[in-house]
C-alpha cells in the first residue's frame, strides 16, 4: 500500500449529545451511585494508610 498519509488516522468527531431529562427515580439512582463511589474511595484511602494485611508476605518453601 502506497499511502502518503502517515501516522494514526484521526477519529471522527462525535456529535454532541443532547442533555437528557431525568425523572425523580433516575436522579435518586444517580445520587446513590455517587454516594457509593465516594464511600469506596474513602475505604481505599483508609486501607492504603493501614498498609498490607497480615504482614507475612510470600512464604518461601525450604525446597530448592
Amino acid at each position: 500500500m502506497s499511502s502518503k498519509q502517515g501516522g494514526k488516522a484521526k477519529p471522527l468527531k462525535q456529535p454532541k449529545s443532547e442533555k437528557k431529562e431525568y425523572d425523580e427515580s433516575d436522579l435518586a439512582n444517580i445520587q446513590k451511585k455517587k454516594d457509593e463511589e465516594k464511600a469506596l474511595k474513602e475505604l481505599r484511602a483508609k486501607a492504603q494508610q493501614k498498609g498490607s494485611f497480615g504482614g507475612a508476605g510470600l512464604k518461601k518453601s525450604g525446597k530448592k
